[in-house]
């Protein structure tokens, strides 16, 4: 079965390297992203990815390496995105609470085009130690972003 996921991010060499789910949802916690990966696993809708991140406007839960064996995996990341997800919400005149997933899904689609088009880590995302730390950064580096993607 094909999954559709709200954006896929391929290596520089054309292989899936991230699944985001972007989803509008506020005051979650890793347990509540942790049965939501494990839901979307048991019905055969994820692929084995190295990455996959449940993006929300105030939490990112980042998986990495965590297979596709349909059971609650904790995130091996946990990650307050206000920061640097800030100034794409004031660019677009939103702010956390006002917006719906469509405009989330497109926050999350230019912060990740931000970062494949650079060598380091632009000023506004320094600090993000999880991106370089995870591999997640390296992994996703001059790739592309397909939203919407059939993965």
């Amino acid at each position: 079965m094909k999954y559709i996921a709200d954006m896929a991010v391929y290596d520089k060499k054309g292989q899936l390297s991230l699944v985001v789910e972007a989803k509008s949802k506020l005051n979650t916690s890793s347990n509540w992203a942790a049965k939501m990966r494990r839901n979307l696993l048991a019905h055969g809708l994820m692929p084995d990815t190295h990455f996959f991140l449940l993006a929300l406007p105030d939490r990112f839960y980042l998986w990495k390496d965590a297979g596709i064996i349909p059971e609650e995996v904790p995130p091996t990341y946990e990650i307050d995105p206000k920061p640097f997800l800030q100034p794409y919400y004031n660019g677009a005149g939103i702010s956390l609470d006002s917006f719906t997933g469509e405009s989330f899904e497109l926050i999350i689609s230019s912060w990740l085009s931000t970062l494949l088009q650079v060598d380091v880590l632009p000023e506004e995302l320094q600090g993000q130690d999880w991106l370089v730390e995870s591999g997640l950064f390296e992994a996703i580096r001059y790739g592309h972003l397909a939203a919407e993607a059939t993965v």
